[in-house]
């Protein structure tokens, strides 16, 4: 499906990610008053809705949006060293460079400034890069930060750039949103428009870089990318999509945002999560590594799969514990991967003594696979994409209940939870109620029996006998609900009181005769004669139990002495008896 793109650029801190989260109405670019924090670029599939005079029936165009990072971020402004003294302007070519690529591949530019700050030079410079290089796609220029009528003649001086009438807006309050809304739609319009004039092949032809966005449909994997810093995450993302779509350096803490990269590898499409990487959080040294690692921990919750990163020349750290915690409390299937095999002295540790490293390190990913990869020369790619398919397969295999219940049932026998009380455990009976993660219910009598070390030798036992060997399993133990003997007792009277209805509606079904008009009109005259004697009778006989029932009282009361009624019993008015 065709879907125009649009390229959000300017200079560092005016606005452009504050921007793209309001077009996008969540926060997805991190924003920070700090220069540079947006280094990548990071695209999201949109809906634009057409002007509210337009034609009724006209539909949204979708698109792909596209924020990048600022130009000279780290050579006009901002800090130049980060904090262990890293140079940073070394980075300032490959961002522009992101920057570049998004540009011309862009049907819509949106050419955001600082309105408060006014116009500076790098605003110029920008501004003629856009007039000078020709591009294919319609800039707007947009004025930010406008946010209330002081500030609109400051935001009117963009349009001295020779690019068109400024939008102003105000990404904070949503000021002129909406009308820069109805502006891009009516350039997507045109573009839409134009393409279908020419022909689709010919437009796709005319198209720079007709790589795949994230966002479309058909999606048959989304793998987080989770690691400590500096450990080739950017670097697998790249040699995955066969193109630099990430920033790639020494510099550790290169990458800030979770940006998700579409590929296509075997005719199967996957969207490959690249997120910042982890260190403690008493290292942060700014509120954007704050953001970052909140981005990665929800990238973990909405992948199919993890692939946890290891470097082969490191010892395994603390942060890649705690990595290790994270995944197993999201239940996330996880692939363990181990990078820069290449440079692994295998003289002095073995792979297979590696392995039994690892599985000691990280007790709590024991059951995950592990992959030995080299990112930069592609060695294991195609290895460790088959086990996340293998993963997502078994996370989402569902097993009849009746296997089930057998093979639970077959552990119990062979070894049961034992008591110090001497209580036995009793299984009632199990079920898998969920996929993504394997969900498994057990029905018990006691659940605390089952509970602790036998919990542990369970889900063992469980990951032998079912296809569940190496993704996580939520095993959860409940107690049988057990109904009051008045919640039984009401069940049955509703039940008794619905066969009756039943039985009295099906009898004067039967009892219906359609065939002859005189017989219904004598029948319905015999029934009411019938149900007006039966109606008389029961009244006669229900006065007369009620005459009985009286007189027995009275007589009671009179032979114990005492008065029936409250209020003592009075003679006649002339004292005769």
């Amino acid at each position: 499906m065709y879907r125009p793109r649009i390229a959000i650029v300017g200079r560092p801190n005016v606005g452009k990610s504050s921007l793209f989260n309001r077009l996008a109405r969540r926060r997805v670019s991190i924003v920070d008053d700090l220069p540079g924090v947006t280094r990548d670029r990071v695209d999201l599939v949109l809906e634009f809705d057409p002007p509210v005079q337009s034609p009724r029936g006209t539909p949204p165009i979708e698109a792909v949006l596209i924020d990048t990072g600022g130009y000279g971020v780290y050579t006009a402004e901002g800090r130049r060293y980060n904090e262990i003294g890293e140079d940073l302007t070394r980075l300032t070519p490959d961002i522009e460079g992101q920057i570049r690529a998004a540009r011309e591949m862009a049907e819509v530019v949106l050419f955001v400034v600082d309105a408060q700050t006014g116009i500076t030079a790098l605003d110029e410079t920008v501004a003629r890069m856009l007039r000078e290089e020709a591009i294919p796609g319609v800039v707007i220029p947009v004025a930010s930060k406008v946010d209330s009528e002081a500030w609109v003649a400051h935001g009117l001086e963009a349009a001295g750039f020779g690019l068109g009438q400024p939008s102003l807006i105000s990404s904070t309050s949503g000021r002129g949103i909406r009308d820069l809304i109805d502006r891009v739609h009516g350039v997507l319009a045109e573009v839409v428009a134009r393409r279908t004039a020419i022909g689709e092949a010919e437009a796709e032809a005319l198209r720079p870089s007709p790589r795949p966005i994230v966002g479309e449909a058909g999606v048959d994997l989304q793998v987080a990318i989770v690691g400590r810093r500096n450990v080739g995450k950017s670097t697998l993302i790249n040699a995955m999509a066969g193109e630099p779509r990430m920033i790639v350096s020494e510099i550790a803490g290169t990458t800030r945002d979770a940006v998700d990269v579409r590929f296509e590898r075997d005719g199967r499409a996957i969207v490959a999560i690249d997120t910042a990487g982890m260190r403690k959080k008493k290292s942060f040294a700014e509120d954007v590594e704050f953001y970052a690692y909140h981005r990665m921990l929800e990238a973990i919750g909405r992948c199919d799969v993890a692939v946890l990163m290891i470097d082969a020349t490191d010892e395994v750290s603390q942060v890649d514990k705690k990595l290790t915690q994270e995944l197993q409390d999201r239940y996330t299937p996880t692939v363990i991967v181990v990078n820069k095999i290449d440079l692994l002295d295998k003289s002095r540790i073995s792979p297979e003594d590696y392995l039994d490293y690892l599985t000691e390190q990280l007790r709590g990913l024991d059951y995950a696979p592990i992959v030995f990869i080299s990112a930069k020369s592609g060695e294991g790619l195609d290895e460790m994409l088959a086990m996340c398919f293998n993963l997502h397969a078994q996370a989402g295999h569902r097993e009849p209940t009746a296997s089930l219940n057998r093979i639970i049932e077959q552990i119990l026998e062979k070894r049961g939870p034992s008591s110090r009380l001497g209580r036995q455990a009793r299984l009632y009976y199990a079920s898998q109620l969920g996929v993504h993660p394997p969900r498994i219910v057990l029905k018990v009598n006691r659940p605390e029996l089952f509970e602790g070390n036998y919990e542990r030798y369970l889900m063992n036992r469980i990951r032998e006998e079912l296809p569940f060997s190496e993704v996580p399993i939520k095993l959860e133990f409940s107690a049988r609900d057990r109904k009051s003997l008045e919640d039984v007792k009401r069940e049955g009277r509703l039940r008794s009181r619905l066969e009756e209805e039943q039985e009295r509606a099906e009898a004067a079904a039967s009892d219906a005769d359609p065939g002859d008009d005189l017989d219904a009109d004598l029948g319905d005259d015999l029934d009411a004669d019938l149900d007006a004697d039966l109606d008389d009778d029961l009244d006669d006989d229900l006065d007369a139990d009620l005459d009985a029932d009286l007189d027995d009282d009275l007589d009671a009361d009179l032979d114990d002495g005492e008065p029936m009624l409250d209020e003592p019993v009075r003679g006649p008015a002339d004292g005769s008896d």
